[in-house]
């Protein structure tokens, strides 16, 4: 039982015994305990709490057991892909740029009901060079594939800062392999291809024809085999597609390739047309995997980038989709996309979509045609939700009792566990204040997880005294190296200060309140209403909250002001300098 569960069981008695009035389980834990020393240069949290609050969830609850929201993994799990053993077991692995531990891999029996299960890249061994990288560096568009002939699952992906490579295991619940390079294998977003007669192949995106671009966003898809037992591309390399579906319109950013064996024949499925509103997915089809792919008529066979951008509920940038059959014989589709709000911004970065595959008289797979929407509730016959998803209004609470964080749970580029701690005041994370800061390319004493909603509250509970007016801690809003809010505490002459500032090319104070030096804890929160964020801070407990700033833009953090290709994150922070 956790510190909170416990204190609330707790409360509930003696509230019901009249004996304690309307105090929450964190003022009961503050008033029953003794706290922890404070070591010079540190700050110690509590707990993080983080409750999801958005408007379609609650005006629009699910009408039964068998139907689920889209995106089935909400926040910025982009790049989906996904593969199964055939034996009823699903794995679905999405991008995570320079954030360590590299890789979700999710687990499935009925594509509805996912859990994560670890990380492919959990290890620094597979994540090299990520030091300097821009935080929409280091780890591209993810490629999960089982090779029933050895009974093998492949992840292969590309590390902007070290090329292509592939890593494999066969226990995807466990270890995978340190990463084999693919030195022939150019571009971005390889992929395998596991034939029934036991060849292999891998698809990527790749330079234009002799390296001479016809204009920007000019590629290819290429093909190469790939020798199972030397782990190695063998023979020639091949170009499968030039430009993309309509060669003559200039299409551009033909990527994210996979292929697949339907029927006796091949398919060529990829992302056209970039990752923002343009994007979408088109399909081929040949007698060979070497080709010649024939497009089908009526591409894209996923896009919303026609539609009104009036339509309520915009789903946009649907693309980078990657199929599956399940057990049972019927076909889905998992894709990336976004949700701005009124169709102009979002903090949530690329979400993990899930759709079902239909079919075309002339055998091509689809998901939208014309102006079909993409749903934000499906359901899928016979399979019901379990007690708990990962998608809808979710809330979680971590104490930081454990001996290890939460899989939701990242750092930048390197795993930092010289700058924090669970064990050396048990109970609370103890962070150091770094000599490196979030707006560096580096690892700052930083430990955050993804925003998944546009409405959500975050609190903690913060000890932390700091020895100079250089050292900061408190909770981070971070979309690159140059948009952040901080909301934290410094020292300010012989008192304290706690403060929000925004950080970009220059820093902000936007707001700040002095309180006193012998303040020996403060309760933090985070309140975002989509549009805006609001910022509070408490010396009572969670009650009594003072709004240190409010109406803070939230576009600041949104990928159309910043750029990149992750959506914003929350978390604990500690720096000085």
């Amino acid at each position: 039982m956790n510190k909170r569960s416990f204190f609330a069981i707790l409360s509930a008695l003696l509230v019901s015994a009249g004996i304690l009035g309307s105090f929450s389980s964190c003022n009961l834990s503050k008033a029953n305990e003794n706290l922890p020393a404070v070591k010079d240069s540190t700050a110690l949290f509590d707990y993080f709490t983080y409750k999801g609050d958005d408007d379609f969830y609650k005006e629009n609850p699910l009408p039964d057991d068998e139907s689920f929201y889209n995106p089935i993994l909400p926040g910025w799990y982009s790049d989906p892909s996904i593969c199964t053993n055939g034996e009823g077991d699903y794995f679905l692995v999405t991008s995570t740029f320079t954030y360590f531990p590299g890789v979700p891999i999710f687990h499935s029996r009925d594509l509805v009901n996912w859990k994560q299960v670890g990380h492919v890249l959990s290890r620094p061994s597979q994540l090299v060079n990520m030091k300097g990288q821009h935080v929409s560096g280091g780890i591209f568009a993810p490629a999960i594939s089982y090779n029933p002939h050895n009974k093998t699952y492949y992840m292969v992906t590309t590390n902007v800062g070290a090329g292509n490579f592939f890593v494999k295991t066969q226990d995807p619940f466990g270890e995978w392999s340190d990463p084999i390079m693919l030195p022939e294998v150019g571009g971005i977003d390889p992929s395998f291809f596991f034939d029934e007669d036991g060849k292999a192949y891998i698809v990527n995106n790749d330079d234009a024809p002799d390296y001479k671009p016809e204009y920007s966003g000019h590629r290819t898809i290429r093909i190469q085999e790939f020798d199972v037992k030397s782990d190695k591309t063998i023979g020639p390399r091949k170009i499968l597609v030039n430009k993309g579906v309509h060669p003559e319109e200039k299409p551009i950013w033909i990527e994210g390739p996979h292929m697949y064996k339907i029927n006796g024949k091949y398919f060529l499925m990829d992302a056209e047309g970039g990752t923002s509103t343009w994007h979408s997915e088109v399909i081929f089809r040949s007698d060979s995997p070497m080709g010649t792919f024939t497009p089908w008529t009526k591409n894209p066979i996923l896009t919303q980038r026609h539609l009104s951008a009036e339509r309520p509920n915009p789903i946009t940038c649907a693309g980078h989709a990657d199929l599956i059959q399940t057990k049972e014989g019927d076909w889905w589709a998992v894709f990336l996309a976004c949700r701005p709000i009124n169709n102009k911004f979002e903090n949530l970065g690329r979400e993990t979509f899930l759709m079902p595959v239909r079919w075309s008289e002339d055998g091509f797979p689809y998901m939208t045609q014309e102006n079909e929407i993409v749903p934000l509730i499906l359901k899928r016959t016979g399979v019901k939700r379990d007690a708990s998803v990962t998608f809808g209004n979710f809330e979680e609470f971590e104490d930081f009792d454990n001996t290890s964080l939460g899989m939701q749970w990242m750092t930048l580029r390197a795993p930092a566990t010289e700058l924090y701690s669970l064990s050396d005041a048990p109970g609370f994370l103890t962070l150091k204040c770094a000599a490196v800061s979030a707006t560096e390319k580096d690892t700052p004493a930083f430990v955050c997880r993804r925003m998944q909603h546009h409405k959500f509250e975050s609190t903690t509970r913060m000890l932390f005294n700091p020895s100079n007016e250089k050292e900061e801690a408190g909770m981070l809003l971070f979309k690159d190296e140059k948009h952040q809010y901080l909301l934290a505490v410094n020292k300010q002459g012989e008192n304290k200060s706690v403060f929000l500032k925004r950080i970009g090319e220059s820093e902000q104070v936007l707001a700040s309140d002095t309180i006193s030096e012998k303040t020996k804890e403060i309760y933090l929160k985070v309140i975002s209403q989509g549009t805006h964020y609001d910022f509070y801070y408490s010396l009572k407990g969670e009650k009594d909250w003072t709004l240190l700033c409010k109406d803070v833009d939230a576009s600041y953090l949104s990928t159309a002001t910043a750029g990149g290709f992750t959506g914003s994150v929350i978390g604990l922070y500690a720096v000085c300098k």
